[in-house]
């Protein structure tokens, strides 16, 4: 499998190096904390288990998605879900985040595409079956997924627009993932429908407001949601708010704080949008993140080159880098799963679910 590589930019024994410090601080039971000592949420975790895929770490990855089957609840209002945060000896933060839940379908159709382990993928499937489940139980009358539940059964009473979009790729991955095991899931189908209306249109009070965060700003084209015809004219529209040039994209609009990973995810929707010249860029900046050892600073303050949060390496960041790398270079069997949807199953549109419900 050749390894991802960016040639003129980085070079895959350089990008190996990277996915090692993954490995490296990943725990024996699988689990991968942003750093050592730190906390770890499903999403980054399943972040890393595809960078680590990406460079080879097959066994590294797979034992990260045996810790989410040891820890997803099966049982009571928790059935199907992840907490937000934990540490190694226990759970930091119990409330249930549904794109944080959602991502575990992302993971498992990447690595199924990487392997072709049709072992893995039944292996996987309950827990992906379960994990939508849970997620569609906190989606509202007109479209987006509320952004989490407490652990007594209460849902927040907003939805994200970052988080919908997210769980919008994460729901075709799902449903992918079924037809190819041959169960079908035609609710998934039309609440997929609607979600992606409610991305696209933005219905007043639909989402909470977060126009300052880049985030918002490019994951509606990252996930697939937009009309591959607006999306280019999306990014376009606030590329001077979010992006120093040359450096990479602000987590806020209003400070000069620039993060590896937002800088890679945007790269990879320009990439979507068709934009390859700035998405190139765009990874150029991110790479003045990583360090020589291999491991990547969360972010940079500018213009002075600042790290922020203070010389923190994040595994997440790492996995960006990874997964962006493979993404521009078309390296790996997975590399088009985030730029290049049309693999995936088609959105349909709302007139046909009216149709069906008729």
């Amino acid at each position: 499998m050749p390894l991802p590589e960016v040639p003129g930019i980085i070079n895959a024994k350089d990008l190996q190096l990277t996915a090692s410090t993954i490995a490296e601080w990943q725990l024996p039971n699988g689990m991968i904390p942003w750093f050592p000592g730190g906390h770890c949420d499903p999403w980054n975790h399943v972040e890393a288990a595809m960078a680590l895929a990406c460079a080879g770490h097959l066994d590294e990855a797979e034992a990260a998605y045996e810790w989410l089957l040891q820890t997803q609840h099966t049982d009571g209002l928790g059935s199907g879900g992840w907490h937000q945060y934990y540490l190694s000896d226990g759970i930091e933060d119990t409330k249930f985040d549904a794109n944080v839940i959602a991502y575990i379908a992302t993971g498992v159709w990447h690595h199924w595409l990487m392997t072709k382990d049709r072992g893995f993928l039944e292996h996987m499937w309950l827990s992906v079956d379960q994990a939508i489940e849970f997620v569609l139980r906190l989606q509202t009358s007109n479209g987006p997924i509320l952004w989490a539940r407490h652990e007594n059964g209460t849902p927040w009473p907003y939805a994200l627009l970052t988080g919908s979009s997210s769980i919008c790729h994460s729901l075709r991955c799902a449903i992918a993932i079924g037809e190819e095991l041959g169960h079908d899931r035609p609710d998934w189908e039309l609440s997929l429908a609607h979600l992606a209306h409610a991305i696209r249109t933005k219905p007043e009070g639909a989402f909470a407001p977060k126009e300052r965060w880049a985030m918002d700003w490019y994951y509606p084209v990252l996930s697939g949601a937009l009309d591959k015809k607006d999306t280019l004219s999306h990014l376009e529209a606030q590329r001077k708010k979010f992006i120093i040039e040359d450096h990479g994209v602000r987590c806020v609009s209003d400070q000069d704080w620039v993060t590896a990973a937002e800088t890679c995810e945007c790269s990879m929707a320009y990439l979507v949008a068709g934009d390859r010249s700035s998405a190139l860029d765009l990874f150029k900046g991110a790479l003045e993140m990583r360090l020589d050892n291999g491991k990547c600073l969360t972010g940079l303050v500018h213009p002075g080159h600042i790290s922020f949060p203070e010389n923190e390496c994040t595994t997440y960041t790492a996995a960006a880098i990874i997964l962006a790398a493979d993404a521009i270079s078309g390296s790996s069997p997975a590399s088009s799963l985030f730029v290049d949807h049309s693999s995936l199953p088609d959105i349909i549109d709302t007139e046909t679910v009216a149709r069906k419900r008729d």
